[in-house]
């Protein structure tokens, strides 16, 4: 049998996105939107992927777009991530999050993105077949942090840089989402 279409299937679902400061307007935006209103802030966003440009110009053929044309959460609470960093001896201070009742969110517009392991930190080639759809099956599958990503954040080296959602499934959303839909978590 076909699982639901309807988004109010979605809301026993929460999904995250780390708190942005910042914040201009009444929505979360794109990055490619970004660069329009608020150039400086899409330069500081934009920054974050120096040493892997290559990554703003994929395309995520589900939603027919581009990387930098959707907005990203993650179904798996940040909670056990930081914890297994700090597992790794780093002093790292609770952390805000926003969260966002999955049944906010067009499942049209959205799907559920597998992100591999980056072996000797080379991204991989993008495989169509880690674009999930976004259903209330795929979210449970991908809603609890992967043993090897938990392994890995425990092992981190000091002074290599924490990024917690390299290999981490991502929700990526093809739209805005206004603040007021937002809530708030410390982790």
């Amino acid at each position: 049998m076909p699982e639901s279409s309807d988004p109010a299937a979605l809301r026993p679902f929460t999904l995250y996105h780390r708190a942005v400061r910042d914040v201009r307007g009444d929505a979360l935006r794109p990055l490619n939107v970004l660069r329009e209103l608020h150039p400086d802030v899409y330069a500081r966003e934009a920054a974050k992927y120096v040493g892997r440009e290559a990554l703003m110009q994929e395309r995520v053929g589900r939603l027919d777009c581009l990387w930098n044309d959707v907005l990203f959460f993650s179904p798996v609470h940040p909670g056990p991530l930081l914890n297994a960093a700090r597992q790794s001896g780093r002093a790292i201070p609770p952390v805000r999050f926003w969260t966002l009742d999955a049944s906010q969110l067009d499942p049209a517009r959205a799907c559920v993105r597998l992100v591999r392991p980056w072996p000797g930190g080379v991204l991989p080639a993008p495989d169509p077949a880690d674009e999930l759809p976004f259903t209330p099956h795929t979210l449970r599958e991908h809603s609890v942090a992967p043993p090897a990503t938990l392994a890995r954040l425990r092992e981190l080296p000091e002074g290599a840089p924490l990024i917690l959602w390299m290999d981490v499934p991502h929700v990526l959303y093809r739209g805005c989402v206004p603040l007021g839909a937002l809530g708030e978590v410390r982790a």
